[in-house]
């Protein structure tokens, strides 16, 4: 299964506060043990939403709304995109995870959507279009 690991952000990651040289060695070490295990598929830091945006739909209106947002807690400091064999198998994994943030912290695990859970709705069509999409992805990288 794949799951999305979200490190949530704090008031420093939004106030732009950058990890120290050691936070960021200790994870480049738990990343290539994540890598070597076949693990993990992508991961990156983000930047503070006072660099992002939001586009809010409304029926066919689309209004874009500039960060910051607010609710901090709420918020994504970073992620990675596992592959593991159980929900189990994630949590043991980021239990292992250096701290992301100099106070405390929190990281959410969420599954990823796998084409048989949209049911008969995913028409062979769309399955298809999708894995030509994928695959086309994966070679940019």
């Amino acid at each position: 299964m794949r799951v999305m690991v979200l490190v949530k952000a704090d008031n420093d990651s939004e106030a732009g506060v950058m990890p120290e040289e050691q936070l960021l060695t200790e994870m480049g070490k738990y990343n290539e043990e994540l890598v070597k295990a076949g693990i993990m598929l992508a991961g990156d830091g983000l930047h503070p939403s006072s660099k992002g945006v939001r586009v809010r739909f409304s029926g066919k209106e689309r209004s874009v709304i500039d960060g910051p947002f607010a609710e901090t807690k709420e918020l994504v400091a970073g992620y990675w995109l596992w592959q593991v064999r159980s929900m189990d198998e994630a949590v043991e994994w980021v239990k292992r995870c250096p701290n992301p943030m100099l106070g405390d912290s929190e990281i959410e695990i969420r599954p990823v959507f796998e084409a048989d859970d949209f049911g008969e709705a995913y028409t062979p069509e769309a399955r298809e279009r999708a894995e030509r999409l994928r695959a086309q992805t994966s070679q940019r990288q």
